[in-house]
Parts: C-alpha cells; structure tokens; sequence
C-alpha cells in the first residue's frame, strides 16, 4: 500500500508535531506572520514557511498580504473531520473515567464505613469509665 503523502490530508499533515505547534499558536484565532512564528518556534524561517505551506495545501492555514507582510490564520472547520473521527473513541474515555469514578466512589465509603467502625470500638477513656 502506498504511503500517502504528508500534504495529502489533514490527518497527515497534523502527524507532525512542528505543524500541530503552528495550529495552536494559530488558535487563538491572531494572525501571525513567519517572522513571529520562527521567533515562537525557534525553528529556521525555511523550515516554518515549508511547514505552512504544507498546512495551507490541506486547508488548515489561509494567509493574506498585508503591506510586505504575509499573514496565516487558522481554518478550524478544517479540523473537523479530526474531530469526528476522535469521537468514535470518546465512548472508551467516559468508561474509564466512569469506571474510575465508581472505583474511587466505593473506596470512600469502605473508608468511611471502616473508620465508622473503629471510632465505635475504642476504648473509652478513664473518665468515661467512672461517670466523669
């Protein structure tokens, strides 16, 4: 089977953990420019441009002039099939935090129950004993 290319969809595009840095420093729905994105990156400005292009051929990075400057904002609604494909696996992470819940549920009670039962089983003290 062939190995479908890094630019050939979304998925493979954000497998890259450089470009999934530049979608969330896009996020926040600010335009930026390579110069701020090299500087937040720390990367060479040849290697941010190339991830952005890579980023803008799936759809998930628009860019427009701005006097000499070159701005890229976030697409989101590009990100959604992402989502939809995460959400067959939502079900698995609510069963586990509902397994954990009710695990952590009945601790407490045994807890609680246990401590119950040695406060009720103390010995009492010597003024207990006498009436004081």
């Amino acid at each position: 089977m062939a190995r479908a290319g890094t630019t050939s969809s979304v998925f493979n595009a954000i497998a890259e953990p450089r470009r999934r840095e530049i979608v969330d420093m896009l996020a926040f729905g600010d335009e930026r420019d390579v110069t701020q994105l090299v500087l937040k990156l720390g990367l060479p400005q040849p290697a941010v441009s190339k991830h952005l292009g890579v980023l803008r051929k799936v759809g998930l990075v628009a860019v427009h002039k701005a006097g000499q400057r070159r701005l890229y904002r976030l697409n989101p609604q590009e990100l959604k099939p992402v989502h939809d494909w995460i959400q067959n696996f939502e079900r698995f992470w609510t069963d586990q935090l509902a397994s954990i819940k009710e695990a952590a549920e009945q601790k407490a009670k045994q807890c609680a129950a246990h401590d119950r039962a040695a406060s009720n089983h103390q010995p009492h003290s010597k003024e207990q004993d006498h009436g004081h």
